[in-house]
């Protein structure tokens, strides 16, 4: 008896459930807040592509608001690269050679930190760095051509560690000049210039 009862009961609930859900069938479906899965047809992006296609936004000095990092180059003879912003630090480095160039990295009241070529660095007075660029040859024997063009005339050679004043870029030489001699210089061959840097 208690079988029957049950089956009855059953038997109820599903007439009275099944128009309700004829109905949720004829109406269309309305996406909620519960609903996570994305439809077939939809374009999925991973988070790890989204973040690397985003562009790094320029960062800049606090003081100057100069771009950060940027190159520069030793105005004196001797500057002390200290391990801190002020006169009281430690003096790690003492730079002794004039115009060489600098990549200044941070800065602090009238303090720069600037590191070489060799990565070897700290705080140095901004009275000691001078806005004109130059550049630090790092090949052997390197050709200055007369015009940015590997074939053109050859217009001097420069030894490695040779310091020359850093004048045009384009996107893949840059025309230098030391001891009265110019010339074109490949871009890859210097240190003291970014490599999309392009000067006019």
């Amino acid at each position: 008896m208690q079988q029957k009862w049950l089956s009855a009961l059953a038997l109820s609930l599903v007439i009275a459930i099944a128009p309700a859900m004829a109905a949720e069938d004829a109406a269309p479906a309305e996406p909620g807040p519960a609903q996570t899965e994305p439809q077939a047809d939809a374009q999925v992006t991973p988070v790890a592509e989204t973040i690397q296609d985003q562009p790094e936004e320029p960062q800049f000095g606090p003081v100057t608001r100069l771009p950060l990092p940027r190159y520069v180059s030793m105005k004196a003879t001797k500057g002390y690269v200290r391990r801190g912003p002020s006169m009281t630090h430690r003096i790690d480095w003492v730079f002794m050679r004039r115009n060489m160039p600098l990549q200044i990295t941070a800065e602090f009241g009238h303090w720069r930190r600037v590191v070489d070529h060799e990565g070897v660095g700290g705080w140095i007075h901004h009275s000691l760095l001078s806005g004109v660029r130059s550049a630090l040859v790092q090949k052997d024997m390197l050709d200055i051509h007369l015009r940015p063009n590997g074939k053109s005339p050859v217009a001097a050679q420069l030894e490695l560690g040779v310091v020359a004043r850093l004048h045009q870029c384009t996107a893949d030489w840059c025309r230098v000049s030391v001891a009265g001699y110019k010339g074109w210089a490949p871009k890859s061959a210097l240190w003291g210039v970014e490599a999309d840097e392009v000067r006019d």
